[in-house]
């Protein structure tokens, strides 16, 4: 029997969890009857990964497909969630384990990114002179990751029929949000919808929330529209359940990413192993220094 077995990032804030909870409750009335479904987090949540694993087994998997619900490739698909899929390994050796690949770069998640605009009052089909939108991001230090981040930006660019789509982050890297608003002002945007490339609330949400006032009272002159979250969009289902389908399949980039923890964790004597942080991880980016080095081991 397979179970396929969903990784949320968790966050402090328990209605993030519970989001993510449902999500998956929902996609489950939608995937194959023959498929165990669990849902497990990285962090700040219940059931941990390992518990998450345990489940599965428990139910009589014999195959365990990890799937991440994690929007870019870094510190958590490369390092953090291989580390627990190999400690599973050691601790199940008879039950077979399929990791399957982040959401990444996909034509869906503009469509959900677009619709999330038109909630707002924006018409995608039409043409704006004087919009602009900020796609929010949380931020990382992984530079593949923030590559993709500008990709997406750039994708939906393409899309839409705006004059400016720019990209910032709530932490650890540049350009923030404070800096991603002024730039927008600058180039003469007289609306600015800040649109979160978030899957679930959490603790940036609710600061994002507070964030709008303040850039209303700051910039009286210009109008501010904070769009949705991903959520329970129908396509973030579409493209974990594609994610699954790739993994099932072999298809998927990873097992790829299997090999390169396996080998980091051979040249470095241990398996780096995810800890709780006692910092809020809703601000707060800790894909180590260590990514750089799977990177290198490519």
């Amino acid at each position: 029997m397979k179970a396929a077995l969903f990784v949320g990032h968790g966050s402090r804030l328990e209605a993030g969890n519970e989001e993510v909870r449902i999500f998956v409750d929902k996609m489950r009335e939608t995937m194959d009857d023959s498929l165990f479904i669990e849902t497990c987090f990285l962090e700040f949540a219940s059931p941990t990964i390992s518990q998450g694993i345990d489940n599965c087994v428990k139910r009589g998997a014999t195959e365990v497909i990890v799937i991440p619900i994690i929007l870019l490739h870094a510190g958590h698909s490369k390092l953090h969630i291989p580390a627990e899929v190999e400690d599973g390994k050691t601790k199940y050796p008879d039950v077979q384990f399929t990791y399957g690949q982040t959401i990444g770069v996909h034509q869906e998640v503009l469509s959900i990114l677009t619709d999330r605009l038109e909630e707002v009052g924006l018409d995608t089909s039409a043409e704006h002179t004087d919009t602009a939108i900020l796609l929010i991001g949380r931020g990382g230090s992984d530079a593949g990751a923030n590559s993709d981040f500008y990709k997406i930006s750039r994708m939906l660019w393409e899309k839409l029929h705006v004059k400016w789509v720019e990209s910032a982050f709530m932490g650890v890297t540049a350009p923030l949000v404070d800096e991603g608003i002024e730039r927008c002002i600058k180039l003469g945007a007289k609306k600015v919808v800040m649109l979160p490339y978030f899957l679930f609330t959490g603790i940036l949400m609710e600061r994002m929330e507070k964030m709008v006032s303040g850039y209303q009272q700051q910039y009286p002159e210009q109008e501010f529209v904070l769009a949705e979250y991903f959520g329970y969009h129908t396509k973030l289902q579409t493209i974990l359940k594609e994610r699954v389908t790739e993994a099932i399949e072999g298809k998927s980039s990873g097992a790829r990413d299997l090999e390169n923890y396996r080998l980091f964790a051979e040249e470095h004597g241990h398996a780096h192993h995810h800890h709780h942080h006692d910092h809020d991880h809703d601000h707060h980016d800790h894909d180590h220094d260590h990514v750089h080095e799977v990177e290198k081991s490519k």
